[in-house]
């Protein structure tokens, strides 16, 4: 329905549409955009909030964990690469301050558990990973953000009965998921860059490298279920939100992909690589062993950051 016509709407619309400006540089996307326009959902649920002089709250799962393949990135613990991301999402926050005085927030939706037996990380890297991506927030006072994960909505229930519960009660079937693969040219998109990840962060498998393919095969489809799971669980926690992915997305989708850093691959994130810092000045994110290839190694409380080039 759109927006009626009286000053305070138009008030209201005009906030939401500069707001959702602010995200269009960073949209994550195959497409060209159309503009604020081509995205009326997004505007629907930003209006919302400017409406109610509320802040405008984002939810953004991610932030799962790193890499378990070594040759990508610097251990299992979030560096400046994750540093980076945390800060452009605060600063973007305060950018949206400017226009609307309750502000924004980001809400980072860690779904590494959700999946993690599927990816091969042990739950205590990832436990350790959201725990010091807590850490990172805190000593750098991004008080815009903050870190949603299974342990808010289950507890201390053990790693696989949590999974276990989020799947069956969310996660669509895999008949209906194959469906849409061989139907909709995004979700095979994803299924696709999904399998890549998966065959990329297998560092050690003995068999075959098509029988690698086939095995990161079968694995993608539970990726993209539980996600999906997660994604419904999110929604049913924070039921307004408005929901951003750092997956590519179609202009239009109910999902805003967003850029967290530069990076030549469009999948690209800080949990599937290393920075580095170019000469330039400017941050970038690649495989740590082209990083090495490009900078010096250099460490920040004792422990591997990121790259500098000379």
């Amino acid at each position: 329905m759109p927006l009626t016509t009286t000053p305070r709407t138009r008030s209201t619309s005009g906030i939401s549409a500069a707001i959702l400006s602010l995200l269009l540089p960073h949209h994550r996307t195959a497409d060209s955009s159309g503009g604020v326009v081509a995205f009326p959902h997004q505007l629907r649920q930003i209006a919302d909030f400017v409406r109610a002089g509320e802040p405008v709250v984002f939810t953004l799962p991610g932030f799962p964990c790193k890499s378990p393949n070594p040759t990508k990135v610097l251990g299992h613990l979030p560096d400046q690469g994750e540093r980076l991301s945390l800060g452009f999402l605060d600063t973007l926050c305060g950018e949206i301050e400017r226009i609307h005085a309750p502000g924004a927030r980001v809400i980072i939706c860690s779904d590494g558990h959700v999946f993690g037996d599927l990816i091969r990380v042990p739950d205590d890297h990832i436990d350790a990973y959201t725990d010091a991506l807590g850490h990172l927030i805190r000593e750098a006072d991004l008080h815009r953000l903050s870190v949603f994960d299974l342990r808010d909505v289950l507890g201390d229930l053990p790693h696989g009965t949590k999974r276990a519960r989020v799947h069956q009660r969310y996660a669509p079937t895999l008949e209906a998921l194959r469906a849409e693969v061989r139907s909709e040219d995004h979700t095979l998109a994803l299924y696709r860059g999904i399998t890549r990840f998966l065959v990329e962060d297998t560092a050690d498998f003995t068999g075959t490298r098509s029988a690698l393919q086939r095995e990161c095969r079968k694995r993608a489809y539970g990726v993209i279920q539980r996600s999906r799971a997660w994604g419904d669980l999110i929604a049913e926690h924070h039921p307004r939100a408005v929901r951003l992915s750092i997956h590519p997305q179609p202009i239009g989708a109910p999902k805003f992909g967003i850029r967290l850093l530069d990076a030549p691959d469009v999948w690209a994130t800080p949990w599937h690589s290393a920075a580095l810092h170019r000469a330039d000045g400017t941050w970038t994110l690649m495989p740590r062993t082209r990083a090495e290839q490009l900078g010096r190694l250099v460490h920040r409380h004792g422990r591997p950051s990121h790259y500098e080039q000379g």
